[in-house]
């Protein structure tokens, strides 16, 4: 029973030091993402606030002056087009704006913080988050091609193929651990 006990208790502290021990250079980069996925939410954060705080102005008016204090010509084509489009923007669409920024702003928070903590639900979630955004960014890209959006893309690729290849590794290690588990319980269960 003891022998049980002890073998229970350092089964538990194993896991423990696991969990807490020093994040190695993979770890690292998806804690780095995890970083990145914060600092993406807090954004979304302040642009869901700005939106909320346009919702009773004219919203033509605030983006001349805008354009005014970034010395843009106001009477060029693309600010013209600019602010017909933003004419457009009604009250209810504004809100309609500002709970989709919140929504992906709560999005990346999960993410963030899940795999800050190094949780295993995390990188899938990451995963297929990213991953299902990059047919829309293709098609963004054939569409309206940008260099901005092009290297936007390319990250996004290279977070998806990082977290492919951690997470089939990590499955790899968990199936071993599990398997060596097995053999040593069938081994120790023999010796009784």
């Amino acid at each position: 029973m003891s022998t049980t006990t002890s073998s229970s208790t350092a089964e538990s502290t194993a896991k423990a030091s696991h969990t807490h021990s020093r994040p190695t250079a993979m770890e690292g980069w998806v804690m780095a993402i995890g970083g990145l996925k914060m600092l993406e939410a807090l954004l979304c954060i302040l642009l869901g606030i700005g939106a909320l705080r346009l919702l009773h102005k004219d919203l033509v008016d605030e983006a001349t002056r805008v354009i005014t204090a970034l010395r843009l010509d106001p009477e060029g084509r693309f600010v013209n087009l600019l602010l017909d489009k933003i004419a457009l923007i009604s009250p209810h669409r504004l809100k309609q704006i500002s709970l989709g920024i919140f929504a992906y702003a709560g999005l990346h928070t999960i993410e963030g913080v899940g795999l800050l903590l190094r949780k295993t639900w995390a990188e899938y979630v990451t995963l297929i988050l990213t991953a299902s955004f990059l047919p829309w960014e293709a098609f963004e890209l054939f569409h309206h091609f940008t260099w901005i959006k092009v290297t936007l893309s390319f990250v996004n690729l290279l977070v998806v193929l990082f977290l492919l290849f951690y997470v089939r590794s990590r499955a790899r290690v968990r199936g071993a651990e599990q398997e060596n588990s097995r053999v040593a319980e069938a081994t120790f269960s023999g010796k009784r």
